[in-house]
């Protein structure tokens, strides 16, 4: 058991490193290809944080783990709003003055309904397809966003965060390793975290709703914090924004892929709808039709709160079977 813990740890810790790696060498590779940086931070930084969960779900999902997949989606996007934004709101208050996040805010509403709502009667080859396609529509979306959007707040912020580039062997020898060490990590947290759950006689989905969510959530947390510290909050609210997106298209849709998946009747009743409550709060508190969006430290506060009841509620479901 404790050599489980121990490869655990160490896949999360492995699992953060190649991310950052991997997200700098291709936010360099794509700046060497003329691509802005708006576009580079709405679409391949995005991507790139959520490249933990992406992995980690593919391979849950190909080793006949679909619960620990979905477990990871729901409850990152349920970390990334209550633990992070808490967390970074506590720290300051966090502004939304962005005109490109206000309408992510919808979009990402919708998305999530819709997956709630795909949802019902279990997960087919069928429903994965159609949020893919949903995922390129979305990145479509941005592109023509970005090209609209250069001299917003958020096109600002993201100048001043995303690395100088690096030179282009340094690039590609960050981005290769830094995919190398995600596929490898990815591997060992699964096999750990399905050895845990086992020998405590909970479901693969505990486990992804609660210590590989948070694990995988450490890019965004890291990075979302780095951006108050500097006071760029729209980038820090855009980081969650653009993460939740990704996780529901590109890491929730996986275990349909390689086979039906029945979800068990707790997602419905209990996670799902908490991760919708949650986007919710994110819509209410940074969608404003006045001027900006806000979320004070009092409701970072209670973001926080909600977030370990979550996980209380979680945890004595699980002790109570």
């Amino acid at each position: 058991m404790v050599n489980n813990f121990i490869v655990l740890a160490g896949g999360l810790l492995v699992l953060v490193y190649s991310a950052d790696k991997f997200v700098s060498g291709a936010a360099s590779i794509a700046r060497d290809m003329g691509v802005s940086t708006l576009l580079i931070g709405l679409t391949i930084v995005g991507l790139g944080t959520s490249a933990p969960e992406i992995l980690v779900s593919m391979i849950a999902s190909m080793s006949g783990n679909g619960g620990l997949a979905v477990g990871n989606a729901l409850g990152s996007n349920i970390a990334n709003v209550g633990l992070i934004l808490g967390c970074t709101a506590l720290i300051a208050p966090l502004t939304v003055h962005s005109g490109l996040l206000k309408r992510e805010l919808p979009v990402l509403a919708l998305i999530s309904l819709m997956c709630y709502l795909l949802a019902l009667d279990g997960m087919s080859v069928g429903d994965s397809i159609w949020m893919i396609i949903v995922l390129v529509l979305f990145v479509l979306w941005l592109i023509q966003l970005a090209k609209r959007g250069r001299k917003d707040v958020l096109s600002q912020e993201l100048e001043a965060e995303i690395p100088e580039t690096l030179s282009s062997v340094r690039a590609w020898i960050y981005f290769v390793l830094g995919l190398a060490g995600l596929i490898i990590s990815s591997r060992m947290l699964v096999w750990a975290a399905v050895n845990i759950a086992h020998a405590f006689g909970v479901s693969d989905l505990i486990i992804g709703l609660t210590i590989v969510a948070v694990g995988t959530s450490l890019p965004e947390l890291a990075a979302s914090i780095g951006s108050v510290m500097k006071k760029e909050y729209d980038l820090a609210v855009g980081n969650v924004i653009g993460s939740n997106i990704y996780n529901l298209l590109a890491v929730y849709s996986l275990p349909g892929f390689f086979s039906f998946h029945q979800f068990d009747e707790t997602v419905l009743v209990r996670d799902f709808p908490v991760m919708l409550a949650f986007t919710a709060a994110l819509f209410l508190l940074g969608f404003s039709f006045k001027k900006e969006g806000k979320i004070t430290r009092w409701e970072g506060l209670l973001l926080l709160t909600g977030y370990f009841s979550y996980q209380a509620v979680v945890y004595f479901g699980a002790v109570a079977k």
